[in-house]
């Protein structure tokens, strides 16, 4: 994926001068990833090889850490790469691993709590909160399916029902099978560059229009009581990223959010401001979310459809932007696509970061 990423964007490999790696998994049998690629690619550079780890965050980091290493003029190019194998992995290991990423291994992991069990608690408050019934949350699933449907790469394309997703089995009350992501592998690749060398490329690219950040200083589940699906992260994250790219919520085309789960799309599209807080799972079965619809989101087919490797997914959401902005995503093109929006979280979106991107007309 690096060397078709680069030829893609018809850049010369001297110009490479920062490699930013997602952290691997600790599946992984080589160790310095960052670095054994480097020597693989028999490529130096002078601006910073090194690989960053902030759980679903990871690749997004990536991609951000891409970004400064450019905007600081350390390199004229930098690539952003990750990759994850995790369907080979024995369930007990990839629960070990799961598990002591997930609150306080001495106060919170001893009682079983995963990523799953954290949305599942989501899903329960919001669909009590806002009297929604679980049928109208299933139907992001069945809209992410219609999507990944369209996308080559997709690891599930087979259409779903809202009863299909009603009828599998259970898997923390009340998200099933499909309702949360699957085990995935994947890799993916972003050449990063300075806005005027890409324009004399003369290659299809988008601009970086603005970003946004905020972690709430809570280690992914707070003890401390506190809004737990009102995703405040996000909300101040996307504020930033639309202050700084001048834009409101209503001017975006399109968004790619990192949601392992229905609910979590659900309540990141609310706290981004893309849908009204507790409107989100309505406006989703209403057709608002997809395709041909007011704001499509995970046009992808998301986590749930498209895959989630973990710590590569959020770089799937900028190919899939890039795509859409040039125009290049066959059948699952929006029609006239200028601004997107890629978000990633960690935690229970306790920290977000959000990008808006534009395309280059």
């Amino acid at each position: 994926v690096i060397r078709q990423a680069v030829a893609d964007a018809g850049i010369e490999k001297r110009d490479v001068g920062a490699l930013i790696f997602a952290l691997e998994r600790d599946y992984l049998r080589q160790r310095y990833f960052c670095t054994y690629m480097a020597n693989y690619l028999r490529l130096p550079v002078d601006g910073m090889v090194m690989e960053v780890v902030g759980n679903g965050m990871t690749s997004g980091m990536a991609f951000d850490m891409a970004c400064n290493e450019v905007a600081l003029g350390r390199a004229k190019v930098a690539l952003a790469a990750g990759m994850n194998m995790e369907t080979a992995i024995p369930t007990d290991r990839h629960l070990d691993l799961t598990i002591r990423h997930t609150g306080d291994v001495d106060f919170q992991t001893v009682f079983g709590i995963t990523p799953i069990a954290w949305y599942a608690f989501d899903a329960a408050r919001y669909l009590h909160e806002f009297n929604v019934a679980r049928r109208t949350l299933a139907s992001v699933a069945v809209k992410n399916r219609g999507h990944a449907a369209l996308n080559p790469i997709a690891q599930y394309r087979a259409p779903i029902t809202v009863d299909d997703v009603l009828a599998q089995k259970m898997i923390v009350e009340p998200l099933g099978l499909y309702e949360v992501p699957p085990r995935s592998d994947g890799a993916a690749c972003i050449v990063v560059a300075d806005a005027d060398y890409a324009a004399a490329l003369g290659r299809p690219h988008v601009l970086i229009r603005g970003r946004g950040f905020h972690h709430e200083g809570v280690h992914q589940v707070s003890e401390i009581p506190n809004d737990m699906i009102g995703f405040n992260a996000a909300v101040k994250a996307g504020r930033q990223a639309y202050e700084n790219a001048g834009i409101a919520p209503d001017d975006l085309d399109l968004a790619e959010i990192y949601a392992p789960c229905t609910i979590t799309e659900v309540l990141a599209a609310e706290a981004l401001g893309l849908v009204r807080r507790g409107q989100g799972a309505a406006a989703t079965a209403a057709g608002e979310m997809q395709l041909g619809g007011r704001l499509p989101v995970s046009t992808s087919g998301g986590c749930l459809s498209r895959g989630h490797p973990p710590f590569a997914t959020g770089l799937y959401g900028f190919v899939e932007l890039f795509d859409q902005l040039t125009h290049r995503a066959g059948p699952r093109q929006v029609a006239q696509a200028e601004l997107a929006l890629s978000a990633s979280e960690l935690g229970n979106y306790n920290a977000a970061l959000v990008h808006i991107l534009q395309a280059v007309s």
